[in-house]
């Protein structure tokens, strides 16, 4: 599984939130294997929008699609909590 190289803005975001390290940790472990059981890799309500979601940390997330079958994209960085 590959991840489509990130938009600027999402990789702006991941410095001012100092994530960048949790996000290339997170990005190798799904490359190898995006069910991870510390991703907590999910399908996310309503399920036929195909949207996912893994784990960055316990707070942050990367919301994702696939562009087919071996590639994602990361559509926005979010806070779990808020």
């Amino acid at each position: 599984m590959h991840i489509k190289s990130l938009r600027g803005d999402l990789e702006a975001y991941l410095r001012e939130h100092n994530l960048t390290k949790k996000f290339e940790k997170a990005k190798k472990l799904f490359e190898n294997n995006p069910f991870h059981p510390s991703l907590n890799t999910e399908l996310l309500e309503p399920k036929e929008r195909l949207i996912y979601s893994f784990r960055l940390d316990k707070k942050y997330r990367a919301i994702f699609i696939y562009i087919d079958t071996s590639m994602i994209e990361i559509v926005v960085f979010t806070n779990h909590y808020k």
